[in-house]
């Protein structure tokens, strides 16, 4: 066998399966999905050419070699903790570590700031260098070169670890100007011109085709289910733009709340709930395996997650 083509992860997987003989349960304590703690099973299966894990009446079962592999296997995740680890705790007062976040226009707008804030006044020493989803892929963040990625998913690598940082619903952003105000129906919404505002993947952006409802997300498609169809005459992957164009009296934006709400206060700007239902979306934080023991790693999603929550 060769070492350098062993997903060293897996060995992970293999001491919380054998720990805890339930695949559900592993996948939990981990902070992965049920699918994919199976996925990893089946690839630990064909590394050691053994089930390892066998269904009994009592549950899981792990068979002789997964029992003789048990303690070699927390041997040597204990010594490699310890080579990767800091040995000393992490102090953020003190540090002056340099965290890398891939993070959307969306997220960079609402959940920066406000942990920005709190660094700037627990660790004033520590740089965030914010990335777009253009600067980086899936691979880079896998590898540990970017700490985390902030977005909204609908795809991940099913090894990546994910925690959910809040659910968003949508507002429409019109100016003060825009004759539909008074009398804001789906009719008058659909007979408006709008502009369309996303950029949710990862890596090098390609051009929308302002047909495809399924590439253009959340709002077009809750109005498809309806039957209905708008008119996009603007496309833009930055959401502050979108907030400045809104201000032409014949167009209308329609963007995640957290957003529009910062606005809500310009005098030429109306923001009002859209005139149908569309499903929330949720904002989520990916990293790496690779980083999810690391002390500073930990105290900085800490700190992500209770921002969020005030």
């Amino acid at each position: 066998m060769n070492l350098a083509r062993v997903d060293l992860n897996l060995l992970v997987y293999l001491d919380v399966l054998l720990r805890e003989r339930s695949v559900t349960k592993a996948a939990e304590q981990l902070g992965i999905t049920q699918p994919a703690m199976s996925n990893g099973l089946k690839r630990l299966r064909s590394l050691f050419n053994d089930p390892l894990l066998v269904r009994t009446s009592e549950g899981m079962s792990p068979t002789e070699r997964a029992l003789a592999l048990k303690p070699q296997i927390a041997d040597a995740l204990k010594l490699l903790e310890q080579a990767v680890l800091p040995r000393d705790a992490f102090n953020p007062g003190e540090s002056s570590r340099v965290f890398r976040v891939m993070a959307s226009d969306y997220s960079e707008s609402t959940l920066i700031p406000l942990v920005l804030k709190r660094l700037r006044a627990e660790a004033p020493g520590i740089t965030l260098d914010i990335l777009t989803p253009s600067d980086v892929t899936f691979h880079d963040v896998e590898h540990g070169r970017v700490d985390m990625a902030i977005n909204r998913f609908r795809n991940m690598p099913q090894s990546f670890h994910q925690s959910l940082i809040w659910e968003d619903s949508f507002s429409c952003v019109l100016s003060r100007d825009n004759p539909i105000i008074e009398n804001f129906t789906l009719e008058n919404y659909l007979s408006a011109q709008h502009i369309w505002a996303s950029k949710t993947g990862m890596g090098v952006g390609v051009g929308i085709d302002p047909k495809d409802v399924q590439q253009l997300g959340w709002v077009d498609e809750a109005l498809s289910a309806l039957g209905c169809k708008r008119e996009i005459r603007v496309l833009t992957r930055h959401y502050q733009v979108a907030m400045l164009l809104s201000s032409q009296n014949d167009l209308i934006a329609t963007l995640p709340s957290r957003l529009a709400e910062q606005h809500q206060h310009r005098e030429q700007l109306v923001v009002l709930p859209p005139p149908f239902e569309i499903k929330p979306i949720q904002l989520r934080m990916a990293w790496s395996p690779l980083l999810h023991h690391d002390a500073g790693h930990n105290w900085l999603r800490q700190v992500i997650k209770a921002e969020a929550s005030v």
